[in-house]
């Protein structure tokens, strides 16, 4: 008996996997369409005619950049405008609270002195004086070609001039110092 179930079963599995292929390959018959009958008569073709009046379309006009020319020449630098000179703002003085008693301070005193260190400021006008000595031996030819770098080395040191008469040693002394590098780089 067991082995007659055995029989059964194996052939409901065999039967089970038949079906299953046939399932999954799908039928193998096409169906085919008829044709269609030839066309035995022959067709005129037609011309169609275009319309006379058809809308013109203007084309967009677009700017183009300028056409590039390759020159020999070096092209010419620009020369710029000096910026307008804006007034300069007075120094503004800044009240601080009141210094701690001389037994707190242990490093001593952290500014340059009471207004300003003599030495400092005869610093400054030395500064201020030789760079005057120095634009004034600049030949005429030099200070045309060069006119805007001489102009700001002179604004330079008017503020500097400014600066040293309201009492800022220090920032006359950082003007001047601009106005004479850019007079090293304009002597060059």
């Amino acid at each position: 008996m067991n082995e007659l179930c055995n029989i059964s079963r194996k052939l409901a599995i065999a039967i089970l996997c038949l079906g299953l292929m046939v399932g999954i390959e799908g039928c193998k018959h096409k169906t085919q369409l008829a044709p269609l009958p030839p066309v035995m008569t022959p067709v005129e073709l037609v011309d169609i005619p275009e319309p006379d009046d058809l809308p013109m379309i203007e084309p967009t006009p677009t700017k183009l950049p300028p056409v590039p020319v390759a020159t020999n020449a070096k092209p010419k630098r620009e020369k710029k405008k000096p910026a307008p000179k804006l007034p300069t703002p007075e120094p503004v003085q800044v009240a601080s609270a009141a210094a701690p008693p001389a037994q707190e301070t242990v490093i001593g005193a952290l500014t340059a002195g009471g207004d300003a260190n003599p030495q400092t400021k005869q610093e400054a006008a030395d500064l201020i004086a030789s760079i005057e000595k120095r634009i004034g031996g600049l030949s005429a030819q030099k200070a045309e070609e060069q006119k805007t770098e001489v102009s700001k080395v002179k604004n330079f040191l008017k503020d500097a001039e400014d600066a040293l008469k309201s009492g800022d040693v220090e920032g006359a002394k950082t003007l001047a110092t601009k106005a004479r590098l850019l007079l090293d780089e304009l002597e060059k």
